[in-house]
């Protein structure tokens, strides 16, 4: 079997050393066994963790979404309806935050469109920052 370092981990995965230390602080990455010169080691299993996490973070699951898939990794004979309801949840999420960024960006789009580019006391992006009675929709 062979051991990592954690420099040679962060290499193989992409995740930055006070990450996988962050993770480990966590209970994301089990602790990593020491060296007799207090050294942490990594073996496959860590490797293949710490990736599972960084597609889990690069896919915008939140860390306690993935503290629950990594359970029910770690435990595959499980129905798999609870890892697809923590997706679905996410999915909803996301469609959700893609909704105010269009509702968003139509008002910054509109908001610049709208300048007369004179003065300040005519900037119509003034206008509608100072007063959201002048914007298209209500974005509370």
């Amino acid at each position: 079997m062979r051991t990592l370092t954690i420099g040679a981990l962060s290499t193989q995965t992409g995740v930055k050393v006070p990450t996988i230390r962050y993770y480990e602080t966590i209970g994301l990455l089990r602790p990593a066994p020491r060296t007799d010169s207090n050294r942490r080691t990594y073996d496959d299993a860590a490797v293949r963790r710490l990736r599972f996490i960084r597609h889990a973070r690069e896919l915008g699951f939140e860390v306690e979404a993935i503290r629950q898939l990594l359970t029910l990794a770690d435990n595959p004979g499980q129905p798999c309806e609870a890892a697809d309801a923590l997706a679905h949840a996410h999915l909803a999420d996301i469609e959700s935050k893609i909704a105010r960024l269009q509702a968003l960006r139509t008002e910054v789009q509109h908001m610049v469109e709208q300048c007369a580019q004179g003065e300040v006391r005519t900037c119509h992006v003034i206008e509608v920052l100072a007063d959201h009675a002048h914007c298209l929709h209500d974005h509370h």
